[in-house]
């Protein structure tokens, strides 16, 4: 085998790890099959990493899931999938349990759903070490939390013994990395791997996997819509687009030469940090100050000052200071970007806006009305004027309600209006979101997520309110989708003119819609400023390691990146280590000293 570094990959040469040929899927609907790959074919070499592109239904999860049996019950492989010259299509039972976990390793998409919720996590992480190895418990539980270490769990040891869902979305995903990890697969299938995660975790992650193909030769299978995550990984890119391989070859040639028109149009629809902000800052900003130019936009509707929320204490849970300290004001015709790590405390800013959650130290004035101590009474009056987008839009919509109903509830409850005035109403905000009004009739499930993403904005712009919170509106979107809805916002936004905080961890979608750009940490505001100085010259430790770890879609600036990024991080881990052992030896040794209060309560943000 050749030996590969985790910076350059030369050509390979010798057998493939897997060759598909003539690979098709279909499903059995309503007495047809339909198609959903068509005539499928690549290899993967070890160490290479192949990134299948495109957007949703395109079938790069299926094909690739059809390799290990996991279809469902109504789908079907046809074709031909080889891993070290054994035949996977058509495998069953015994035989390919064998495979699975061992030989070839599947990260999902979705933890919570791969994960099994009545075994806590270290538990199905030893009970995959056991299955494919002769090993006793204690063994397996030592290897274990070395895996949970190796993908930067915090505090691996008390995680261990904690279900699904007492963890939060990234560290979830860290769990089932892990035990993917567990066996050192031949090949790795990471389907979405990063897409629930900050792109600070997403950097250690991609570099896990890249440490992985060099470590032991691993293959892998890079299913996902985010082109900066493929710019990064991938030696060779397939693109699909309804069944079909449109267009293959090096991340160079797909990058730099792409010939399909809809290779381009992908490419094009990616947002790019630094982009939007050319301007380039070369004097140090000023001490974090919140105080734009209130000629460029209208009065004050949103004010934070000194503003703390912390969650009370629950059982054995000790209560922790979620915010801390935070100044934040945003005016009429403002965007705010909101953007930091899991945890930092930036969603729940966004809930306390619009009154989910108590102010309980400070003060936040929205609309001219005092959040902390609010009469209900008030806060119901209040809601009127200010709206929220939520991140899955398929969770927030009432699943038994057309949409029409649901974009006209709050109209029907804060304004009484009925019948064809609201009918109207209902019409017209469709018709701003860019959706047919004949989809007023259907139900959430009956549509995309994209146009199910167009609702939840129809809902919130109902009552026209003059401060609207987008938590991760995007997040869950395929760039070409994410591209049309960012776009339909920003004509909103200049349409009604409301201001905006906007909550995200895609920097890239931030710096595009934004005017400024608050940095949280640990629920603390560590920088704010306007968008250019953030992106190009951050003052803070923090979000200078925030900006190097955004992946851009650029293979070449995407190494330099890399390298820029691993310094860093290599920087705050000596930092960060150094804090831990210094606070151990002024703690008596107490294992849990040095960690951050939230990350010891197991209680997520």
């Amino acid at each position: 085998m050749t030996t590969q570094t985790t910076e350059d990959t030369p050509a390979r040469t010798g057998a493939p790890i897997l060759s598909v040929n003539g690979l098709n899927v279909d499903f059995y609907v309503e007495g047809e099959w339909f198609p959903a790959a068509i005539d499928i074919s690549y290899d993967v070499h070890p160490g290479e990493v192949l990134a299948i592109v495109g957007e949703s239904g395109s079938g790069k999860s299926q094909s690739s899931m059809s390799l290990l049996g996991l279809l469902p019950p109504n789908g079907r492989a046809t074709g031909s999938a080889q891993i070290g010259g054994r035949e996977l299509i058509g495998l069953t039972g015994p035989a390919m349990r064998r495979i699975r976990g061992k030989e070839i390793s599947v990260i999902f998409q979705e933890p919570m759903t791969a994960l099994n919720p009545v075994y806590t996590v270290g538990f199905q992480i030893v009970e995959t070490l056991r299955t494919h190895f002769d090993m006793g418990p204690s063994a397996a539980k030592e290897r274990a939390l070395e895996l949970l270490r190796l993908v930067e769990m915090p505090n691996p040891e008390v995680r261990f013994h904690s279900y699904p869902h007492q963890l939060s979305g990234g560290q979830r995903q860290r769990a089932m990395i892990a035990q993917s990890l567990s066996c050192d697969p031949k090949l790795l299938i990471a389907d979405e791997p990063t897409t629930a995660l900050d792109v600070t975790v997403q950097a250690e992650i991609l570099k896990l996997m890249r440490d992985l193909r060099s470590r032991i030769d691993s293959g892998i299978v890079l299913i996902t819509h985010d082109m900066g995550v493929v710019a990064d990984m991938a030696d060779k890119i397939i693109v699909m687009r309804r069944g079909r391989v449109v267009e293959h070859g090096t991340a160079d040639k797909i990058f730099n030469h792409p010939e399909h028109e809809y290779t381009k149009e992908l490419l094009a629809a990616v947002p790019h940090l630094g982009a939007h902000s050319q301007a380039q800052v070369h004097e140090p900003a000023p001490a974090a100050t919140d105080a734009p130019a209130e000629a460029l936009f209208g009065e004050r509707v949103m004010e934070a000052v000194g503003m703390e929320i912390e969650y009370p204490k629950r059982g054995r849970t000790p209560a922790f200071r979620a915010v801390d300290g935070v100044d934040l004001t945003i005016d009429r015709g403002e965007v705010v970007g909101l953007v930091g790590e899991s945890g930092s405390g930036k969603t729940t800013i966004g809930r306390a806006v619009v009154g989910l959650l108590p102010v309980t130290g400070g003060s936040l004035r929205v609309n001219g009305s005092d959040m902390v101590g609010i009469d209900p009474k008030d806060l119901r009056t209040l809601r009127k004027s200010i709206g929220i987008v939520f991140q899955d839009p398929g969770s927030s919509l009432n699943p038994r309600l057309p949409i029409g109903e649901s974009i006209g509830e709050p109209l029907m409850l804060h304004t009484g209006i009925k019948g064809p005035e609201l009918a109207k109403r209902v019409e017209v905000l469709l018709d701003q979101v860019e959706l047919p009004r004949s989809m007023r009739n259907r139900y959430p499930h009956e549509l995309s997520g994209g146009q199910r993403q167009r609702v939840g904005i129809a809902r919130a712009l109902s009552l026209e309110p003059a401060l609207l919170v987008a938590d991760e509106p995007t997040s869950a979107l395929d760039v070409s989708v994410q591209a049309h809805v960012l776009e339909l916002f920003t004509e909103l936004q200049r349409e009604h003119g409301f201001a905006c905080l906007f909550i995200s961890h895609d920097l890239a979608v931030v710096e595009m819609l934004s005017s400024r750009i608050a940095v949280m940490h640990h629920g603390k505001l560590v920088e704010i400023g306007p968008t250019a100085q953030i992106v190009n010259n951050p003052q803070d430790a923090y979000t200078q390691r925030l900006i190097a770890a955004v992946p851009v879609p650029d293979p070449e600036e995407q190494k330099v990146r890399r390298e820029t990024r691993d310094a860093l991080l290599s920087a705050a881990a000596a930092e960060l280590a150094a804090d831990e052992q210094y606070e151990a030896e002024h703690a008596g040794g107490d294992p849990l000293a040095g960690l951050d209060t939230q990350r010891s309560s197991g209680t997520g943000v």
